[in-house]
């Protein structure tokens, strides 16, 4: 007779591609019922993966009807994300599960450009998702979405309700000023205008809040790491060597004030000719991978060098929203779900949990 634990068994032969690990030993078997040989289960994950449920589905499936006496499998698929560790002494943001830091320790390495896209792509794959153009000298997260001259809307005149475009949340100073309005200011008010877009938003029940950080390791980036609380951050860099020399400098940044570093991203990492499709190594090769090992962190990915994603962002309408199904959103996504994964594994937060203790004089 067939038994839970035969099923169980069973699952344990079926490896996530995403992490490497089975589904039991992952905690993700729900609900796993059996009756007269018709079983159901729910398979939870602990990030988005939309795009790999059916192929997930059909992996147990015929897994669990290898089982003797098992006549039928109905598999649900799904992804339950939870709010996880941040920096000692922080709790995670209202209506803001997990932060993650989008940096680099240049400019011109396609930072913002890599944000929008992973933005979309963890949207793209299940999750609520909101984008913070944390660049208050330079904004570009606004022309990006395609969300160029408007203005949010202010239901109580104390906080802002983020922008809509293409399924995510944003916000920007971009949205508050004049396109063409330098922003003349010193590290103070720099610093306390960032805090007010993050707290003052009305960031509506985000698995993950992407934040678009200036490049360097100034004042922005000290505030956000002291003040915010960080998930976990994400390195963007160009194969040569003065983008790494740089990027090594963000890095250690987040170690030094506690922020895990999920991973690093290669952007730029070949050039793709849009006329005959010939691959060539512009800014070298392998500088990512050598950054990755020797800081023992994960080489998330490499991206192109391809004149389709300039066009796309520059138009409104980034790579994962403008061809969804196309070779450059598949990258984007399969460096989302792997910092998706990376945070999935971190240790759970249960500050909002815990009663809370209230003092009163009597």
């Amino acid at each position: 007779m067939t038994t839970e634990t035969d099923l169980l068994d069973k699952l344990r032969t079926c490896v996530d591609s995403d992490t490497g690990r089975d589904y039991v030993a992952m905690k993700a078997v729900r609900d796993l019922r059996l009756e007269g040989g018709q079983v159901s289960l729910t398979i939870a994950l602990p990030y988005p993966a939309r795009s790999r449920h059916a192929e997930i589905a059909a992996q147990v499936e015929a897994a669990l009807k290898a089982v003797p006496g098992v006549l039928d499998v109905a598999v649900k698929v799904e992804a339950r994300i939870e709010a996880h560790t941040v920096q000692r002494g922080l709790t995670p943001l209202p209506g803001v599960k997990n932060v993650i830091a989008v940096a680099s320790g240049k400019g011109g390495v396609g930072k913002s450009t890599t944000a929008v896209n992973l933005a979309l792509a963890l949207a793209a794959e299940g999750a609520r998702v909101g984008l913070l153009d944390a660049d208050i000298y330079g904004p570009s997260q606004p022309l990006m979405l395609g969300l160029q001259g408007q203005k949010p809307e202010s239901p109580d005149g104390k906080s802002i309700l983020p922008m809509q475009a293409h399924g995510i949340q944003a916000m920007s100073i971009g949205f508050l000023i004049d396109a063409e309005q330098p922003m003349v200011w010193r590290g103070p008010m720099v610093t306390q205008a960032l805090m007010q877009l993050l707290n003052d938003t009305r960031w509506d029940n985000l698995d993950y809040l992407l934040i678009d950080l200036p490049p360097g390791t100034g004042d922005i980036q000290l505030t956000l790491s002291q003040k915010v609380p960080v998930t976990g951050a994400v390195i963007v860099t160009t194969p040569q060597d003065i983008a790494l020399l740089d990027a090594r400098k963000g890095l250690k940044m987040f170690e030094k004030v506690g922020v895990p570093v999920t991973g690093v991203v290669e952007n730029m990492a070949m050039h793709i000719c849009s006329n005959c499709g010939h691959v060539e190594a512009i800014f070298g090769e392998g500088g990512g991978g050598r950054m990755a090992v020797e800081y023992g962190v994960e080489l998330l990915g490499q991206l192109p060098l391809e004149l389709s994603i300039r066009l796309a962002t520059d138009q409104g309408k980034p790579s994962v929203a403008a061809e969804p199904d196309g070779k450059v959103a598949a990258l984007y996504k399969a460096i989302a779900r792997k910092v998706a994964v990376k945070v999935g594994e971190k240790a759970k937060d249960f500050s909002a949990k815990l009663p809370k203790i209230v003092i009163q004089n009597t």
